[in-house]
């Protein structure tokens, strides 16, 4: 089933673009409208929770989100789009109590850095081994 999970402008010099985000859960993935850009995630069970003399944090059962890849193809790059459907991911993951987990490398080491605020949705590294 595929759903509309946002929009907005785009940025660009020169360019203003209104952009929707759809959400087709059947495919696992998040994209333009015209399908062009996309990020696709696989749904993997919660990690399991541990237990030492050491406080680790505990995901309470959450399911997990593992972003796998974003693409963006080049005649649509500089419009903010990987961004917009990292947001959507994010957004989705947080309304229905996911965690993620950053595989995809732009999500890992731009989007999450660019935007501290989706932090506490990350898997927590001590469990990224154990997925």
């Amino acid at each position: 089933m595929a759903g509309i999970v946002g929009g907005g402008g785009g940025g660009g010099v020169g360019k203003e673009s209104v952009v929707t985000i759809v959400w087709d859960s059947g495919r696992q993935r998040f994209a333009s409208q015209d399908g062009q850009a996309y990020l696709e995630y696989k749904l993997k069970p919660p990690p399991p929770a541990v237990s030492s003399a050491v406080a680790l944090p505990v995901n309470n059962g959450k399911q997990v989100m593992d972003v796998l890849h974003t693409f963006v193809p080049a005649s649509k790059r500089g419009l903010g789009l990987a961004s917009k459907l990292c947001i959507a991911a994010f957004t989705h993951a947080r309304d229905h109590n996911m965690l993620v987990l950053p595989t995809c490398s732009y999500v890992s080491d731009t989007f999450i850095p660019r935007h501290p605020e989706w932090n506490g949705l990350v898997v927590p590294e001590s469990f990224n081994p154990k997925l």
